[in-house]
């Protein structure tokens, strides 16, 4: 069989209309994952115990496979807590993929903050602020700089990752392109056609993050020009 490229473009509007459920699980994932991992690295960072307990919960999303995890939520958590029975496919996915990013997220914005010297917040506690507006106002704001290009890496694997939707049954646009797949065999067509609307919304989310990081840049582009104006 030759490669139908009139196939694979044709069926593209139909794996689209599938890709606003795809965006759903990725960023709702995604604002779970930034709260989690927040906390985990403040955890890392408080004492001893917080930190051993955020290290043990890095460690195990770090270090099994995202399909497992996914698994486990769906199928094993009810036969622990039966209240997670009425669990549905996409919020078992969502949650999933929410706690596996979250322990990438956490060393991060543990970098990131760490990337702040400590003198910012001293100089903010120096002129009356309270330990939590040192941190919201000063602190937070420098790191967000710093977490911006790597969060941005790990929502597009996140985005990927939410492909492994299809195995607890969630249509999505794997899902779409493996059905279509399946009504007449071309398999390569459906799978290359659903890995350009990936590579399209990469590339358009791409641009976006790009955007943002030269928006949070200009202050600190424009201290620098006058630094060097200033020294010439």
């Amino acid at each position: 069989m030759t490669f139908d490229v009139y196939y694979m473009f044709r069926i593209i509007p139909s794996i689209l209309y599938y890709l606003p459920i795809t965006i759903y699980i990725s960023v709702v994932a995604m604002i779970i994952a930034a709260a989690l991992g927040l906390g985990l690295s403040v955890m890392l960072q408080a004492n001893r115990l917080t930190a051993a307990i955020a290290r043990v919960y890095i460690s195990f999303f770090r270090g099994t496979p995202v399909l497992v995890q996914l698994l486990i939520i769906y199928f094993g958590l009810p036969q622990l807590f039966p209240a997670a029975l009425g669990i549905s496919p996409v919020n078992a996915v969502i949650i999933g993929l929410g706690l596996h990013t979250a322990a990438y997220l956490a060393e991060i914005f543990r970098a990131a903050l760490a990337a702040v010297g400590p003198g910012q917040k001293e100089a903010a506690l120096s002129i009356g602020l309270t330990p939590v507006q040192a941190f919201t106002d000063v602190v937070a704001r420098q790191a967000i700089r710093h977490a911006i290009p790597p969060t941005g890496n790990i929502f597009i694997g996140l985005v990927k990752n939410s492909s492994l939707a299809f195995t607890l049954g969630v249509t999505e646009v794997l899902a779409q392109s493996k059905l279509l797949a399946s009504e007449n065999l071309k398999f390569f067509e459906a799978y290359f056609a659903a890995g350009l609307v990936y590579w399209a919304f990469t590339i358009l989310y791409t641009f976006g993050q790009d955007w943002l990081e030269r928006y949070l840049n200009r202050p600190y582009d424009r201290l620098r020009g006058a630094v060097v104006t200033q020294e010439t």
